[in-house]
């Protein structure tokens, strides 16, 4: 077909191997997005079902249904929405490219294991945000969204009252006091999905130009009772806090959280330690029947100093849901949005027909952590 002898490189995506992953990092969409510019699609069977994709829905949008070694043997660039497992990258042949959250911050060991096994890595946790030309590539912003979104509703199932106020024949239930630590992309969507479940919602984040966002949701920004505005710092710009006042704030946050029925965290940071964003003596405080949900919660450690990945109660009788794969329960839209970011990153590899580095552009310098070529890569077929 025309199509396929125009199409210069090729991408395969195959099934997530970790157990909690419900999204694919290809949807049929983007397949014909990607047929537009110059790139073929194949895809392992099976590996959209959890996503709500059948192999029918690839195979009518333009993509090639193949089993997982066919896919390795016949794509320039295999796409994912984690990273290839060990075993996986040992397979894939000399001059692949691999796109995906690679954990190259801290995980210097993995990245030269795709060096050494002539492989080119992409990693997209270290996209530059603040460019422009980069937001649709974007994948912690579209997932944190999911997620976000997703916390409020775990929040809201495991609580044992209702969100809203409610009249009813047998007296008056008072709204849930929702606490949302972190108002990143994560805590705005959080916020604005607890408001609409009718919870009362306060916020709070150490950036100061928060305040404004927070508030322009409908919430409340948390009144820690401290001034820090004394003293400025270079240039006009804040001052970085103290130890000591650093040790102020955690505290008071910690002793603001005690009147909170919910608490949402969100400060997660791919491939690097969360920071702590309440203390076991806030947890401490809160009363029986609270639920936090951590979002951050992994091997690394959470925003809930002792939490981690499962639901756990505390002897007071608090709930800690530590959940940082609320992406991958919206798995559909989740999927689509992934999706997107990765076919974007892609395509900006794609020039002339093929696969190429320009060592002196911001963006490739940034996200190609292994596999540096000095010239292009042209596809297998070349």
């Amino acid at each position: 077909m025309a199509e396929t002898q125009e199409a210069a490189v090729v991408f395969g995506v195959l099934n997530e191997s970790s157990a909690h992953e419900s999204r694919v990092a290809l949807t049929p969409d983007i397949v014909t997005r990607l047929r537009k510019a110059g790139v073929s699609c194949l895809i392992e069977r099976g590996a959209g079902l959890a996503a709500q994709y059948t192999d029918d829905d690839y195979v009518k949008a333009g993509a090639q249904v193949l089993s997982a070694d066919e896919v390795i043997a016949g794509a320039d660039v295999l796409g994912f929405v984690d990273r290839p497992s060990s075993s996986l990258v040992g397979r894939l042949k000399a001059g692949t490219w691999v796109i995906g959250m690679l954990g190259s911050f801290t995980d210097a060991d993995y990245v030269a294991s795709l060096d050494k096994a002539g492989l080119v890595g992409v990693a997209m946790e270290r996209l530059p945000r603040q460019l422009s030309s980069a937001q649709s590539m974007d994948e912690m912003t579209s997932q944190n969204s999911v997620m976000g979104y997703k916390a409020a509703l775990v929040a809201a199932n495991a609580y044992g009252s209702f969100f809203p106020m409610m009249t009813t024949a047998a007296g008056t239930i008072r709204p849930a006091k929702v606490l949302i630590l972190g108002a990143g992309i994560a805590g705005l969507q959080a916020i604005g999905t607890a408001r609409r479940l009718g919870a009362v919602v306060t916020a709070y984040d150490v950036r100061p130009a928060s305040r404004g966002e927070v508030e322009s949701l409908g919430a409340k920004f948390l009144d820690l009772g401290l001034d820090f505005s004394a003293g400025q710092g270079e240039g006009g710009y804040a001052r970085a806090l103290t130890a000591e006042e650093q040790a102020a704030q955690q505290a008071a946050v910690d002793e603001k959280a005690a009147g909170f029925d919910v608490i949402i965290t969100t400060a997660k940071v791919p491939g690097r330690k969360p920071p702590v964003l309440l203390t076991k003596a806030g947890v401490d405080g809160l009363k029986r029947g609270a639920v936090i949900v951590d979002c951050a919660a992994s091997e690394l450690g959470g925003n809930v100093e002792g939490s981690a990945v499962g639901t756990s109660v505390t002897d007071g009788g608090v709930t800690i849901i530590g959940a940082p794969y609320l992406a991958s329960e919206v798995s559909n839209t989740a999927a689509n949005l992934l999706a997107r970011n990765v076919a974007d990153v892609l395509a900006h590899f794609v020039r002339d027909g093929k696969l190429s580095i320009d060592l002196g552009e911001e963006l490739d310098d940034a996200l190609v952590v292994a596999g540096r070529p000095a010239k292009s890569v042209a596809s297998a077929e070349a």
